[in-house]
């Protein structure tokens, strides 16, 4: 069995904040839609008050844009493998 790999931590690391981030959006039912954008997760949401932005930025978030039920969490590089793991939550 051995030790983790760097690859097998990294990924199991990413798995967790993307938990991190679908909690603080206000969880997998609230989300409609997500993509990761560069360095952005896009997401819409169904209901923008459930989205908690310290939760955010405690998952790693870099900042928090909110228009209407549209957000977007800042989180750099890491934002595609983010946002397809919470589309494998869906």
């Amino acid at each position: 069995m051995g030790r983790p790999t760097h690859v097998q931590t990294r990924e199991k690391d990413m798995a967790s904040k993307a938990e991190k981030i679908v909690a603080g959006l206000g969880g997998i039912e609230n989300i409609d839609e997500i993509e990761g954008c560069i360095t952005r997760l896009r997401t819409e949401v169904h209901d923008p008050s459930k989205v908690d932005e310290a939760a955010l930025k405690a998952a790693g978030a870099h900042g928090v844009v909110k228009m209407g039920t549209a957000i977007q969490v800042v989180i750099g590089t890491d934002a595609d493998p983010i946002a397809a793991d919470i589309e494998d939550m869906m």
